[in-house]
């Protein structure tokens, strides 16, 4: 039987190269988001995830017209895909995207946990690291960054992304859902490695983004891999930071759950400088092996 998934923010910028990922892997996607998305075989509905009553109904409804036709009733969606958020500061007032980031979240992860799916996929990002978004010149304690760097932002949407991988957390341990956070790092779509060339020519740069990127199209492998990870008994809240530094986007998305490791505030050990930046078509993939 055809998975069924329910995907937010499925219209952005990185959603819209995960739902055409899953589409092609055989899965039917339900888009959520404030604008709908055009393309086939996906269905939508206009929703505001900060309000719980319109994301319970959302979870709770028929997608589409033919859903009338067998007269089951609703059917349950068999995970959930959270993407829709504020996706950086500077777009809004800070405290309205720290707001929207947080309770859309929280919203999203009780309704599915309360109707009762058990596999939930979230978007943290890199800014958790306190680097991208940082006032001023901030070191990395070390690089590449993994799931165990200590998280400390000083931004609203860097430390929106802390809570909700805190929200995650306290619903995988009430409830036993599997659920997993991608701190997903720059997303660059395929028509913007045109771009690259001047991340070559000048590293300083991408400082801020520890000269890391993921390829949209890798997200979605790596959302697909998470929706078919077996649950083992020890699954809770899983965490993976997740970006490459140029490897081909099969090579990268097939490790990118090599490593299961849940998420933990670092004591800043390892502390050093951190390495001369790399050509990032040649660099090797990092990110938490």
């Amino acid at each position: 039987m055809t998975k069924r998934i329910l995907f937010t923010g499925g219209s952005g910028k990185a959603g819209k190269h995960a739902v055409a990922w899953l589409l092609k892997a055989g899965y039917q996607v339900h888009n959520l988001d404030l604008v709908p998305l055009d393309l086939p075989g996906v269905t939508n509905l206009t929703v505001d995830i900060t309000d719980s009553g319109q994301v319970f109904n959302a979870f709770s409804m028929h997608t589409d017209f033919s859903d009338l036709e067998h007269g089951r009733g609703v059917q349950p969606f068999d995970a959930v895909v959270h993407f829709a958020a504020v996706p950086r500061i500077l777009i809004r007032p800070d405290n309205v995207t720290f707001q929207a980031n947080v309770m859309g979240t929280y919203n999203v992860i009780e309704a599915a946990v309360k109707l009762g799916i058990r596999k939930i996929v979230i978007a943290s990002s890199e800014t958790t690291y306190g680097i991208c978004f940082a006032e001023g010149h901030r070191d990395p304690h070390h690089l590449p960054f993994d799931e165990d760097y200590d998280v400390n932002p000083m931004d609203s949407y860097g430390l929106s992304k802390v809570v909700n991988e805190s929200t995650a957390r306290a619903f995988a341990e009430r409830t036993g859902a599997d659920i997993y956070a991608l701190r997903i790092g720059n997303v660059i779509e395929p028509h913007e490695y045109d771009r690259f060339p001047d991340f070559v020519a000048r590293p300083e740069a991408r400082l801020r983004n520890a000269w890391c990127y993921i390829d949209a199209r890798d997200l979605g492998q790596i959302v697909h891999l998470c929706l078919e990870k077996i649950r083992s008994r020890f699954s809770g809240l899983q965490c993976y930071e997740r970006y490459r530094y140029g490897q081909s986007v099969p090579e990268a998305a097939g490790r990118a759950l090599l490593s299961r490791r849940s998420v933990q505030a670092g004591d800043g050990a390892g502390r050093g400088a951190y390495p001369k930046p790399q050509d990032p078509r040649g660099a090797r993939f990092s990110g938490g092996a």
